[in-house]
């Protein structure tokens, strides 16, 4: 499990493509569970350290997987020294404390980890702690944050329609073509001629549905190229490395990505 705790010094650069801050602000004054849906590298995370930053509270990202559980969220007994004691997880933490608790791709992780945040996602606004027999009232601040992507999940990761009725949702998507310009501009450093480029080629790709492409371009990775040409990595090499070789493993289908980028790059 990777979790990451952030007290935002400076403001992360967002850049709003619809409702979706005018939303959370409601959101969180109504103390609501939220998730967020949308494809890999559509800004999720980005959204919500920037919105952690306007509230002025500290946030707590858990990367969730398949090993992810309700025990590695709420706690555990440890031994230190010729002590047992009790170690606060993730989840425990953000409740006694009032801190934002974003659980990043949810539907990864074990069931049993959906089943711990139902009592936290209703009029309870409470986490019961089975291995110490107790239930904490979540402190006034605390807000639940997920996210999840439903072009990617299949079978057993799908979120189940109770649970996803239990968060107010957001839909994630690729930004419009001005607005991705507008973003890989800020975020590399990249001119506009370069930045309309790379948008051009990202959308490109994202219309191949031919290549049966797992993941398509994100935004992400338009950063990522755009910041290594900006240092000084050849144009194609630099959308290659960052953009193209991530997609696939498959030789037929980077052919047809080189191909397309030596059109367009």
């Amino acid at each position: 499990m990777e979790l990451v705790m952030k007290t935002m010094i400076t403001s992360p650069y967002y850049r709003a493509v619809g409702k979706e801050i005018e939303v959370f602000e409601q959101v969180f004054e109504n103390k609501l569970p939220l998730l967020l849906k949308g494809p890999t590298g559509t800004g999720k995370s980005r959204f919500i350290e920037f919105m952690a930053y306007q509230f002025d509270t500290k946030l707590i990202t858990v990367s969730c997987h398949e090993e992810t559980s309700s025990t590695d969220l709420i706690g555990r007994f440890i031994i230190k020294g010729a002590e047992t004691i009790w170690l606060d997880g993730p989840l425990t933490t953000a409740v006694k404390n009032g801190y934002i608790l974003y659980l990043d791709e949810v539907a990864e992780a074990r069931p049993d980890v959906v089943v711990a945040i139902h009592s936290l996602t209703d009029h309870r606004r409470e986490l019961y702690i089975d291995k110490l027999g107790e239930s904490i009232k979540a402190h006034d601040n605390f807000r639940l944050v997920a996210s999840f992507n439903p072009g990617y999940q299949r079978g057993f990761k799908e979120l189940k329609p109770s649970t996803r009725q239990r968060f107010v949702a957001i839909s994630f998507q690729y930004p419009e073509p001005e607005l991705e310009q507008e973003i890989l501009i800020q975020e590399s450093g990249v001119d506009l001629s370069m930045a309309k480029k790379l948008v051009m080629l990202g959308n490109k790709v994202r219309n191949l549905s031919e290549l049966g492409l797992a993941e398509t371009v994100s935004t992400r990775l338009l950063v990522d190229a755009a910041k290594l040409i900006h240092s000084g990595l050849a144009i194609r090499l630099a959308v290659k490395v960052a953009v193209m070789e991530p997609l696939s493993d498959e030789k037929q289908i980077l052919d047809a990505l080189y191909n397309l980028t030596d059109l367009i790059m």
